[in-house]
């Protein structure tokens, strides 16, 4: 499972680990990814979508509908 969200976009940061003694080395911030089951009424069936955290309180704002019609204008595939 790729750390991307089907909804915000959002997509891992990289950076640095500096140690103690200032010794850099390269590390990963990933964003808080889960997978969510909702099911969307106007096709009578359960999808999965990828989520972060942020994009699942805002599949609670929006409506599943509404969250599922931005996901396919980015072009992503429910």
């Amino acid at each position: 499972m790729s750390a991307h969200c089907q909804l915000t976009g959002r997509e891992p940061r990289f950076g640095k680990t500096v140690s103690h003694s200032h010794v850099r080395t390269s590390r990963r911030f990933d964003p808080n990814i889960q997978r969510k089951r909702y099911w969307l009424p106007s096709e009578g069936r359960y999808v999965r979508l990828t989520l972060s955290t942020k994009g699942i309180k805002a599949v609670d704002a929006l409506g599943i509908e509404a969250a599922v019609a931005r996901i396919r204008a980015r072009g992503g595939k429910v």
